[in-house]
């Protein structure tokens, strides 16, 4: 048989088929170079390339974007799974025993980021002083098996059956208002009372929509007073800390230090809160550390408020083990004065 010579310089780099993946995914020119942190110009010109080393235009411009060729529906999935022995590759690498030092990337929600893992990094950190650990706070969910984050928390249940996901805990999430709100405007009794106070409403992906919310509280009005919308958990928090409006947060709020109060008779809400990874990246030792200490800090043995079943936030002093409640934040105490 006749030995069939490969000319590799005319194969196409690695580089150039992951921005025609992206591309693809994000629909625009605009979308893939902020995802990929490219210029316009830069995404254009690697499609180029590929085009070329192909022999066949992969791709039509339109006023919404960007659609595949039949050449390039084509080549999609050979570009998959050469993406997945890419990422196989970098893992394999990773799994080696100098993979000890080095860093780890943890896409959280802003919120459990912000006001539960970046305040127990400390800890962390002095207990594993040479890793490096990348906490990226954001409501959109990282896509874990293109290795956007080598471990990923979210509040949404992970449907890829390539990736491991373990259910950490449960937030349960209630009305809550200020001190401050309370002694000048006074507390609802019902829901049909929120049309007569200011409603403070997040507004971003993986939060609870407020028609979601009053879907099963009967009572709640067909229209009620929203007065602030804001997109990140921090700012949400701590406009309503300071008298904004009555907004729905997590029970553990009140353990922030904030004047805070939980608002009784309006309903209950939960959300799982789920750990995913990459099946690969347990075997690499700084991730499985990192892992393991994520599990330990979302213990609802030891975090009565990650339990599936609800605890009012007055009764959750009395269920702590080991720490005083409020040293849990003690960060966060002074700038709630």
């Amino acid at each position: 048989m006749e030995r069939v010579e490969i000319d590799h310089a005319a194969m196409p780099d690695w580089q150039s088929v992951r921005v025609f993946l992206t591309l693809h995914r994000c629909g625009s020119f605009r979308s893939a170079a902020v995802k990929l942190g490219l210029s316009i110009n830069s995404v254009r010109r690697q499609v180029g390339d590929l085009e070329a080393r192909i022999g066949a235009p992969l791709i039509t411009r339109h006023v919404d974007g960007v659609r595949l060729t039949a050449e390039g529906r084509s080549i999609l999935d050979a570009a998959t799974r050469m993406e997945t022995a890419a990422f196989g590759l970098m893992l394999a690498g990773e799994a080696a025993p100098f993979a000890e030092i080095g860093e780890v990337r943890i896409a959280v929600t802003e919120g459990l980021g912000a006001f539960w893992l970046a305040p127990r990094l400390v800890e962390f950190q002095r207990a594993n002083p040479r890793l490096t650990v990348d906490l990226r706070c954001a409501m959109e969910s990282a896509d874990v098996l293109r290795l956007e984050a080598d471990v990923a928390i979210q509040l949404t249940r992970p449907t890829s059956p390539d990736l491991r996901m373990v259910k950490l805990g449960r937030m349960h999430v209630m009305p809550y208002a200020a001190r401050s709100y309370e002694q000048l405007y006074g507390l609802p009794d019902k829901p049909a009372d929120l049309t007569r106070h200011r409603i403070v409403v997040q507004a971003a992906s993986q939060t609870i929509r407020l028609e979601d919310y009053a879907r099963d509280l009967p009572g709640f009005p067909a229209e009620i007073p929203v007065t602030l919308k804001i997109n990140v958990s921090s700012a949400y928090y701590w406009a309503i800390a300071k008298g904004a409006g009555i907004g729905l947060l997590p029970t553990y709020a009140t353990a922030i230090g904030a004047q805070v109060v939980p608002v009784d008779n309006l309903g209950l809400f939960g959300l799982d809160i789920w750990l995913t990874y990459h099946p690969d990246a347990e075997r690499i030792g700084r991730v499985r550390r990192v892992i393991d200490w994520l599990r330990a800090s979302f213990d609802p043995a030891r975090y009565p408020w990650f339990r599936d079943e609800f605890i009012h936030p007055r009764d959750l002093p009395s269920r702590i083990r080991g720490e005083a409640l409020p040293d849990l934040f003690a960060g966060f105490t002074a700038m709630s004065d």
